[in-house]
């Protein structure tokens, strides 16, 4: 019979070798890293710009507007399921399985929907442009800066009128 070492035994030894003898330190030091990594995410999600309520909407694409209608028919057929999952594969196989002529109707609503969007967002970013220009003349000075220079000229037309007075005598 062989008496040699079996490698169950090895990893046993090996693990309990390279266990650190302070086990909690670990942990809390992984909560510390965790801690940085969310404030991390919170920072970038301050940095990035709020988006505007006024932008236009993209508008939605010719299987989108499919399925609003095929929501309703799938709806009456099968009033049962109220899976959304349900009726988004549903509707995927009935466009898939449809003809160009068929998908043609939704092809040209969306693409007019598309046009009218285009102009739109041309409109919006023109605004934009001009409210930035428009920003931009004051951008030079701040306003402390201008309430100050207000403030000193408004003293030194004060004393030039009292100079002025003082020369009428």
């Amino acid at each position: 019979m062989k008496t040699g070492k079996g490698k169950g035994a090895v990893k046993k030894d090996t693990k309990e070798a390279l266990k650190p003898v302070h086990d909690r330190g670990v942990g809390k030091r992984k909560a510390v890293f965790m801690a940085d990594q969310s404030s991390k995410r919170k920072a970038k999600k301050e940095k990035m710009a709020k988006k505007d309520p006024n932008k236009p909407k993209r508008p939605p694409s010719a299987f989108f507007l499919f399925l609003e209608e095929f929501r309703n028919t799938f709806k009456k057929e099968h009033p049962d399921v109220k899976a959304v999952s349900a009726v988004g594969k549903a509707g995927g196989a009935k466009w898939k399985s449809m003809t160009p002529a068929d998908k043609a109707p939704y092809e040209a609503k969306a693409a007019k929907r598309k046009s009218e969007y285009e102009r739109l967002i041309n409109a919006y970013n023109k605004k934009q442009e001009s409210s930035a220009d428009e920003g931009e003349g004051e951008s030079e000075k701040s306003k402390s800066e201008i309430q100050d220079d207000e403030e000193e000229s408004g003293q030194d037309e004060e004393e030039e009128e009292e100079d002025d007075d003082d020369d009428d005598d």
